[in-house]
């Protein structure tokens, strides 16, 4: 779960629960994946978020998920761009409930 608040200023800066992007996602590949919501856009916003739940992996999809959403209300018309690249497309999965008899699902 991602909850992003992205504020315009003078170049792109990360506060990802606290911590700097480059300590959070210490690879090259999730950071890849964060800031891949950026490519039509200048990289001109403060991002504060907080992600919770999940892997690291997840984490980075859902920041970008989050992204995506915060751009399109700042300039609408990138919407098309971005649900094109799949970037407004949430992921359905859940945890199956338990079953009665079982341990487990």
């Amino acid at each position: 779960m991602a909850r992003v608040r992205m504020i315009p200023a003078a170049k792109l800066l990360f506060d990802i629960n606290e911590r700097e992007f480059e300590k959070y996602f210490p690879t090259q590949e999730l950071r890849r994946t964060v800031l891949a919501a950026f490519t039509d856009v200048p990289d001109k916003f403060s991002v504060t978020a907080k992600l919770k739940g999940g892997g690291i992996s997840s984490q980075a999809e859902a920041l970008r998920h989050g992204l995506a959403r915060a751009l399109i209300t700042h300039e609408p018309n990138l919407r098309t761009k971005l649900k094109a690249k799949g970037f407004l497309k949430r992921d359905p999965r859940a945890k199956e409930r338990r079953k009665f008899g079982l341990k487990k699902a």
